[in-house]
């Protein structure tokens, strides 16, 4: 077993013994109870690490100090007054260290110094401050903290659970106000000209969990930061910003390109940190099958239930992460259900948390577990991020979260001191996980993946500049300081009517809200609202460009924890109708998809076979769903459906290889198109691990002999009108990339393909052809020339 201490690791700790015996017993005895012994396939120790002190700075008044220390923070560590001096002389910081190393601190100490400092003598608002964080739950955690201080600071939330008459006084009053992206661009913004005060204070800027703003996402918010600094401006302030995330890699770039600013880097962390022991876990295959006869593993989440059942008989405080609502909900009753038949007093000490609890379930569900009256907790992500329960053991994660940057912020829930944890990813059968199972190295002392996003997509920027010019007409010098080049989208929105070009700059035109016309968790086109069927009650929504494979007749949908099956959709009306059901399946849509290339903007050659990267019409027709057994997997049957095609321009990278080294390779010309689409969906699963996105974030086609290159070709293009950079980043990575795509494949147990290597849930094909010895002798074809990476 390695030693690795890198700075990407988390601050991972727990009460689970002295030294590595606690941390690395626990899991040993997990994989030595029954028939484990060969599941446990590999185990990582991460080396404990000393805290280094630093005295308070000069400039923290002592009331301020004197209620940390009432915390127990008589000194801050090194990290954590390196970024608050930052801040404090008016420096853009990104304070980039580990889980739990105190980087609330590090911007809550300046911030709160600003608003005492700068108060007028009745009490008037002299500074204020902003803090933004990706969900309410963490905005809620981060006022308790400040609450708890004591001072006298008017600290207040503004989000949608907030009455009108707290908006209200936090317009007017609030010092220290906490809210989120989307209340950013659809509140504060439009309605500036009534938080006057507030903007004309503006002096910080805090940016919480920064690494959660990738993709499309992540591009919407690096424009409401830009109209942010606008608005600001207009009223004469120029707020420092402060950013912070445990798993950011490049920290100053990612900042920069977050906000359009120069982000001084503050990422040695300071903090103590104890031995954490991480296991990795595979599940068996099992008796049943899967789509044409491939093998199943069993569930990672019924593995997970077992070993979360486990961990608590034996007393080991254990959060488990699962990726759905519903799946931590049946780890948790799972759990509970087995620890009844142990010892019936222990079926209570586990419990699920998700979001979608009302905040006194949440808060009853933390106190329960910080007590120590709750040993076992299954979660969603709802709990990745900075929300402090601490004491814990040991963390299960049920299936890798997408990215490191995800797995180490769940990693870090365990412990919160300096002892011992321990963590297991037990792997889902997918392609992605089975490859980190069996490559340890891609995981453990690898830095966490770069923050993936593009501002420049004009079907994100463009809804901006029209949100802009309603808050203010834009100028050429606005564009110069925020938005330079843009020029050719604002000639497209007043070629649209949205806005109009005068002398002194552009003006909005329409008397509707710009700002809804930027939907900023949206992944594209318009949305379609979700009506429970008898009360006529709209539950949610979801994005028009995906309602065709998640919200269709017979899905099975998901929403805030519940169950439903999906009636109609009504795509004229932009309405799907649902009822509320528990079926015993899951279900996924089947697409045909056509490719056609618009442009190349790269290309490379490796040898005789090339790689291109650009724009791209992708044509999709959803055709029918499939029903899954779950948890087995197993498939229950195909249904069809009547749904219109949609086109979609976006980003892609493609590879091809000519007919003579085909040829040459030995395979069969028959197999051509199963080898093709077997590789290209293990790199559509695979490039998660070299771009932060999730697999279906992106698309592929393949094709023995595509008519724009008059020969094989496989795409992996984005799943975004414009792209996301997702394609991008898997151009620039593509040698490593593709070396991982065949190394999985190899290393799979499997025989003729199962979903842990080629088969893809998503595939409009049925899984078929696929061919896994003819994708292995492409690859080689394809990598033989390769450059290093």
């Amino acid at each position: 077993m390695s030693s690795v201490q890198s700075p990407t690791a988390p601050r991972a700790s727990g009460s689970a013994g002295s030294g590595p015996a606690g941390s690395r017993g626990i899991l040993e005895r997990l994989a030595t109870a029954g028939v484990r012994a060969e599941r446990l396939r590999h185990v990582e120790e991460l080396a404990p690490r000393e805290g280094v002190h630093a005295p308070w700075p000069g400039w923290v008044p002592e009331q301020v100090r004197s209620a940390y220390a009432a915390r127990g923070i008589a000194q801050p560590w090194a990290h954590q007054v390196a970024a608050a001096d930052a801040a404090w002389s008016g420096r853009h910081v990104v304070v980039s260290t580990g889980t739990a190393s105190g980087k609330s601190l590090a911007f809550q100490v300046p911030a709160l110094a600003r608003v005492l400092q700068r108060r007028g003598s009745r009490g008037q608002r002299g500074a204020s401050v902003l803090y933004l964080a990706p969900t309410k739950a963490l905005a809620q955690d981060q006022m308790a903290g400040l609450v708890g201080l004591g001072l006298d600071v008017r600290v207040a939330t503004h989000d949608g659970d907030s009455s009108r008459e707290q908006r209200e006084w936090t317009r007017d009053h609030g010092e220290y106000v906490l809210t989120n992206p989307d209340m950013l661009h659809r509140s504060l913004l439009p309605g500036h000209e009534r938080w006057t005060g507030f903007w004309r204070s503006l002096d910080l800027v805090v940016v919480d969990e920064c690494h959660h703003y990738r993709g499309v996402f992540g591009a919407h918010v690096a424009h409401v930061l830009r109209r942010l600094r606008r608005v600001a401006a207009t009223y004469g302030a120029e707020p420092t910003f402060v950013l912070a995330s445990a798993t950011v890699a490049d920290p100053s770039a990612a900042a920069g390109l977050l906000t359009g600013l120069d982000v001084l880097a503050v990422d040695e962390d300071a903090s103590p940190r104890g031995r954490v022991t991480v296991g990795m876990w595979e599940p068996p295959l099992t008796e049943h099958v899967g789509e044409n006869g491939a093998p199943v593993r069993r569930a990672a989440s019924s593995e997970t239930a077992d070993l979360l059942t486990d961990l608590v008989v034996g007393g080991v405080r254990t959060l488990a992460f699962v990726r759905s609502r519903r799946g931590a909900e049946q780890v948790a009753m799972t759990a509970a259900s087995l620890l009844e038949e142990v010892d019936p007093s222990l079926a209570h000490r586990v419990a699920a948390y998700r979001g979608g609890y009302l905040p006194e379930e949440r808060r009853e569900i933390e106190q329960r577990l910080r007590s120590g009256e709750l040993v076992g907790l299954a979660a969603t992500n709802a709990l990745e991020l900075g929300i402090d329960v601490s004491g814990l053991d040991a963390v299960l994660v049920a299936g890798f979260p997408g990215t490191r940057a995800a797995f180490w912020q769940q990693v870090g829930r365990a412990g919160r001191g300096a002892q011992d944890a321990a963590a297991l990813l037990v792997a889902r059968d997918d392609p992605l996980d089975t490859y980190l199972v069996h490559h340890p190295g891609s995981l453990f002392g690898r830095p966490v993946e770069a923050t993936v996003f593009d501002p420049t997509n004009p079907y994100v920027l463009g809804p901006h500049l029209a949100a802009a010019a309603q808050e203010r007409p834009l100028t050429r010098a606005d564009l110069a300081a925020y938005w330079p080049g843009a020029e050719p989208v604002l000639a497209d929105l007043v070629a649209r009517g949205l806005l109009r070009r005068r002398p002194h700059g552009w003006f909005w035109t329409d008397t509707s809200r710009a700002a809804d016309l930027a939907d900023i968790r949206s992944a594209g086109g318009q949305q379609v609202q979700l009506v429970e069927a008898g009360t006529g009650r709209v539950v949610g929504t979801v994005d028009g460009g995906r309602a065709h494979s998640s919200a269709h007749p017979g899905a099975v949908y998901l929403h805030r924890g519940e169950t439903y099956l999906v009636q109609d959709l009504d795509l004229e009306e932009h309405v799907a109708v649902l009822e509320r059901a528990d079926p015993d399946y899951s279900t996924s849509a089947r697409e045909l998809t056509d490719i056609s290339i618009v442009a190349e903007v790269a290309s490379q050659r490796w040898g005789p076979c090339r790689l291109a990267l650009g724009q791209v019409d992708v044509s999709q027709q959803v055709v029918s769903f499939l029903r899954r057994r779950q948890p087995s997997g197993e498939v229950l049957g195909e249904e069809p459906l009547d749904l219109p095609e949609r086109t979609l321009r976006t980003s892609a990278v493609w590879w091809t290889v000519p007919p003579a080294e085909l040829e040459a390779s030995g395979i069969d010309p028959a197999d051509l198109p199963g080898a093709a689409h077997a590789a290209e969906h293990c790199s559509i699963g695979l490039l998660p691990l070299f771009a932060t996105c999730d697999r279906w974030d992106i698309g592929g086609v393949s094709t023995a002999l595509h008519p724009d290159t008059g020969t094989l070709t496989v795409f992996v293009h984005d799943g975004h009108p414009g792209g996301a950079g997702f394609a991008e980043r898997g151009y620039d990575l593509a040698p490593a990339w593709l070396r991982a795509t065949r190394e999985t494949i190899a290393s799979c147990e499997c025989v003729e393909g199962c979903p842990s290597c080629i088969q893809s849930p998503k595939c409009g094909n049925q899984n078929n052809p696929l061919d896994k010895a003819g994708a292995l002798r492409l690859l080689d074809v394809l990598l033989a020339h390769a450059p290093l990476g």
